[in-house]
């Protein structure tokens, strides 16, 4: 017993020192993920996702097109297709926030247009994993080789073929359910609702619609997002430091650990 009180002891310690060298605020008002995580994701997400989608543009949207662009020049697409994924698996917190507020009026609307949102936010990364294998099929085989490999396996069946529907549906499901619960105004709704318009499928590059949704997430999000953020008070600039320094630790190290997995 003894040894048990002082191993308890010494964890609390430890726990109260992360408290006040990391302090997280209270998320009893905004529910998880609270409004800094959240706020921000509404900021980082839209901005990189408008990043990759025109950064890619040079390229015709087709899949033969953008293999061959990425033979062509490979740090731009790599570049691209990682801000895109990157920017739509930040979307996360920001729906997640959205769906909070929103399920306090319109439980309903909010219950189906997360788990919509979700399941695409999911089918988008499982894209980008099969992205990345062509891509480097491409590098190593050639642009022609991949295409050829490509054309016969595209029409291959995986379980992320259900999500096509809610990668079309969500985003506009979403949108009604914040414009009716007052989350956000009705021309945010509507620039909302645009995200829908992003193409669908492996190795779509950008056209004329993924500008326009792209846009239109940002005019939906990034006020809201900055709404988000000045609605609290402001951290001191020593914590807000001490988390860069925490996150950029944690970047590095789950980087390293990818390379040696």
């Amino acid at each position: 017993m003894p040894q048990h009180n002082v191993l308890t002891s010494r964890i609390r310690d430890l726990g109260g020192w992360l408290s006040r060298a990391w302090p997280v605020e209270s998320m009893e008002r905004t529910g998880f993920p609270g409004r800094w995580l959240g706020g921000a994701a509404m900021l980082l997400g839209p901005l990189a996702l408008l990043t990759g989608v025109l950064s890619r543009a040079r390229y015709h949207f087709f899949f033969p097109d953008q293999l061959r662009g990425y033979v062509e020049t490979p740090g731009l697409m790599t570049a691209a297709s990682s801000c895109f994924i990157a920017g739509y698996v930040l979307l996360w917190p920001a729906v997640a926030l959205i769906v909070r507020r929103v399920s306090t009026v319109s439980p309903g609307w909010a219950l189906w247009g997360g788990m919509l949102v979700y399941l695409g936010i999911a089918a988008r990364a499982f894209h980008a994993g099969v992205d990345h294998l062509a891509f480097q099929l491409a590098a190593i085989h050639g642009a022609d080789s991949a295409t050829a490999t490509l054309t016969r396996a595209y029409p291959a069946f995986h379980v992320f073929h259900v999500a096509t529907a809610a990668l079309f549906f969500g985003w506009i499901v979403l949108a009604i359910g914040a414009w009716r619960a007052r989350v956000i105004g009705p021309v945010s709704a509507v620039a909302l609702a645009l995200t829908s318009a992003l193409p669908i499928g492996v190795l779509k590059g950008t056209t004329p619609s993924s500008v326009v949704a792209a846009v239109g997430l940002c005019v939906a999000l990034l006020p809201l997002g900055v709404r988000t953020l000045r609605d609290g008070p402001r951290p001191r600039p020593a914590t807000v430091a001490r988390w860069f320094g925490l996150l950029a630790v944690v970047l590095v190290v789950g980087y390293l650990l990818g390379e040696a997995g």
